[in-house]
């Protein structure tokens, strides 16, 4: 299969598992949860964020090194696609006053979701060069806010007036619409994107021999300093990520707390962010591959700053717009440039497990602290408060950031005894 197919299809899964990203986490399942089954406990629905993440958290580590040395990195994501699909189906069946059930459904379907994203990012090494990691890295952003600009399409249309007496059983449809979308459209990363391949041979015992190579990793990185770089990125990335990830998760209730915008006014107001945030990933992942993704996440943290000082001032919905304008320049750019710097500092054939510490140790972990310290300030000051504490997370962030010591790139014309043509060299820079 061409490269550019395979990279099509891989893209695909962005376009797929953004319907659970927006519809449950973002825009509506979340307001649901929080105002109608828990009676607007905001603190119940950081608490679930925060205990989903914790286990993805400690699960994404050892699984990324057992995909590593046994060869199953599809299966893995298959199998956690499949968890996450059917507990957003089930989601359909949660009632006003059904809290334990609630959180027991998205608890599981979080767990699938964010678990399945290590094997998924492992996936970018094996597919083009790493000049172009930012750039298709990018387009897999890009390809997931389109498909959450179509999902959140359908639930328009889905959705009567809110004054309807049928309209929480269209809301909760809407969970069942999400479900099906996610895996209609994962499909062809099952059935077009073959495993990766590596020189390292198959290990029996994958799963006690992944076990230990996650604990030497971690070691190698935060006790032994053998990858310094990496274990300051991941710290940077643990601050910005824990932000970007509450931001996400309370978007919804912010708009309906703070600016009482109904559920047709939120969702008209994610169709138009996902619309930017198309652009900025596309857009800024090609940025990356010219000025260098530490560079270019430097930008997008910048934005974010800008973005939740502006939520703090917010009066009026237009001036929410603009917000949600600005942030949906940097919210797939951000995510998407931290992936390919990620991919540009990890060992060759050590990805998922590298990816495991990511996607998981930090990546999932990050979104404890944040959600569940926004709920509580929220509950005991206000949202605007909250927003604007969020604004130390990026500023950390973004500081330690700059430590980061970047690979360089650069292409050379090689012998002719060995090889004809110009091969891009891998030069690491102390």
């Amino acid at each position: 299969m061409k490269s550019k197919s395979k990279i099509f299809f891989w893209t695909l899964f962005d376009f797929a598992n953004t319907a659970f990203s927006v519809i449950i986490v973002t825009v509506i399942y979340s307001k649901y949860f929080s105002n109608h089954v828990a009676g607007g406990k905001k603190w119940l629905w950081g608490l679930a964020v925060s205990i989903s993440m914790i286990i993805s958290a400690m699960l994404s580590p050892p699984l990324g090194a057992v995909a590593d040395v046994s060869r199953n990195r599809k299966r893995f994501l298959l199998m956690f696609t499949i968890l996450s699909v059917i507990c957003t189906a089930l989601m359909f069946y949660v009632h006003k006053g059904d809290v334990i059930f609630g959180l027991v459904l998205f608890i599981l379907a979080n767990i699938g979701f964010e678990s399945g994203l290590v094997f998924y990012d492992a996936f970018l090494p094996s597919l083009t060069e790493k000049k172009n990691f930012g750039r298709v890295s990018g387009y897999g952003f890009a390809m997931g806010y389109v498909g959450a600009l179509a999902v959140l399409l359908i639930v328009m249309v889905l959705l009567p007036p809110q004054s309807s007496p049928d309209y929480y059983f269209y809301i909760r449809l809407s969970f069942v619409v999400a479900a099906v979308f996610f895996m209609f459209f994962s499909l062809p990363i099952f059935l077009f994107v073959h495993e990766p391949q590596i020189t390292a041979p198959v290990k029996k015992n994958a799963f006690r021999i992944g076990i230990n190579k996650s604990k030497e990793t971690l070691k190698a990185i935060f006790i032994h300093k053998q990858y310094p770089s990496i274990s300051r990125f991941l710290l940077a990335f643990f601050l910005y990520n824990d932000a970007i990830l509450t931001i996400i998760a309370f978007a919804s209730i912010f708009a309906s707390g703070i600016l009482k915008m109904s559920t047709d006014q939120v969702i008209y107001f994610f169709v138009i962010v996902q619309s930017t945030a198309v652009g900025g990933a596309f857009v800024f992942g090609i940025i990356s591959d010219h000025i260098g993704p530490k560079k270019t996440i430097t930008i997008t943290l910048v934005i974010w700053l800008i973005v939740v000082v502006g939520a703090f001032f917010v009066q009026n919905v237009f001036q929410f717009y603009l917000v949600g304008l600005t942030a949906g320049l940097s919210i797939g750019s951000s995510q998407s440039c931290s992936r390919s710097l990620m991919a540009l500092l990890t060992p060759k054939e050590r990805e998922a497990e590298f990816f495991g510490f990511y996607d998981g140790l930090f990546g999932k972990s990050s979104a404890v602290v944040g959600p569940l310290f926004y709920g509580i300030i929220a509950d005991i000051s206000n949202q605007r408060i909250a927003a604007l504490a969020i604004g130390l997370f990026f500023l950390a962030g973004l500081i330690i950031l700059q430590r980061v010591e970047v690979p360089k790139i650069k292409t050379v014309k090689e012998n002719d005894s060995l090889n004809t043509g110009e091969k891009s060299i891998i030069e690491m820079t102390k």
